[in-house]
């Protein structure tokens, strides 16, 4: 099972580097995201949100390959596999980029969007979906982080060791 943490910072680009922060830990095998998403309140109060996972792109080139496949075999049927596999590979794009639209994995886009709304304007924030992680080596690398914790479904605990961790850049 995951677990949800997010995460405000008093930057506009603090939460991009602490994403980055958690990349560069994913390629040492010492965390597993299951799903990131970076939000950033502008002056104005507008919220902007960066999806980790484009789904509209692994959508259109699954559905590009699958259309292209079977455009390819009912092509066959009618002697002109090539005219097939580019017409199956444009409905396919296009019917895999909607569905990618459609889809929504990991957090909720409706909750992420109503915890924005309590963020300061000028600041950003991250919502993680962490499948497991070496609090040893993970809490130490974040520590010069300072934010605050708006959400977790950690155990208390665990919990006070991230506050704890990310209180030492304070």
């Amino acid at each position: 099972m995951s677990d949800l943490i997010c995460l405000a910072f008093k930057e506009l680009d603090t939460a991009d580097h602490f994403l980055n922060e958690l990349r560069a830990l994913q390629k040492e095998y010492v965390l597993e995201l299951e799903d990131a998403c970076v939000v950033v309140r502008d002056g104005d109060g507008k919220i902007h949100l960066k999806q980790s996972v484009n789904l509209v792109a692994i959508g259109a080139s699954q559905g590009a390959s699958r259309g292209m496949l079977v455009g390819t075999l009912i092509g066959l049927l009618f002697m002109n596999p090539l005219a097939g596999m580019l017409a199956g590979g444009l409905v396919g794009a296009g019917s895999g980029a909607l569905q990618g639209k459609l889809a929504d994995y990991g957090i909720d886009d409706n909750f992420i969007k109503s915890l924005s709304g309590t963020i300061e304007p000028n600041s950003s924030a991250i919502f993680l979906l962490v499948r497991k992680a070496v609090e040893d080596k993970v809490m130490p690398r974040l520590s010069h982080y300072q934010a605050t914790i708006l959400k977790t479904s950690l155990s208390d605990e665990q919990e006070e060791r991230l506050k704890a961790a990310l209180s030492q850049a304070a």
